[in-house]
């Protein structure tokens, strides 16, 4: 099982992703913005087999988060989720820090099935496809 540290600033959301990954019996920091959850990257030394966190929250946003932390932590992997298309477009260009993006809502197996394959550097479905 791995840790993950996960950055999303709405409760509700923050709380079912948490939960859908501890049933996996993960260990979750749960913070409630990118700013917090670089603190707590640098404060542990990216002792964390996954960055999970939402694109756009106040202070620093995800991908804020996912640039700084990919510079000091550069296998680390990263997955950012969205509810906007406009913030899901803002990621094109950082297939070399992002592991995924997910589109809310997701579904817990969603989630679930995402984290594990971050962590076990499955690569992601549409690489894989262009792979052959």
């Amino acid at each position: 099982m791995g840790r993950i540290l996960l950055a999303e600033d709405d409760e509700a959301v923050r709380s079912f992703v948490k939960r859908a990954l501890e049933l996996d019996g993960h260990t979750v920091v749960a913070t409630e913005d990118g700013d917090e959850a670089l603190d707590v990257l640098t404060r542990t030394g990216g002792q964390y087999d996954l960055l999970l966190s939402d694109i756009k929250m106040p202070v620093m946003d995800g991908i804020a988060l996912a640039m700084d932390a990919a510079r000091a932590y550069p296998h680390l992997p990263i997955v950012l989720m969205t509810g906007f298309a406009d913030q899901r477009e803002r990621t094109n260009g950082l297939d070399m820090i992002v592991y995924e993006v997910i589109t809310k809502p997701f579904s817990l197996a969603d989630i679930r099935r995402m984290a594990r394959n971050a962590i076990a550097g499955v690569a992601p479905v549409e690489q894989r496809r262009y792979a052959c």
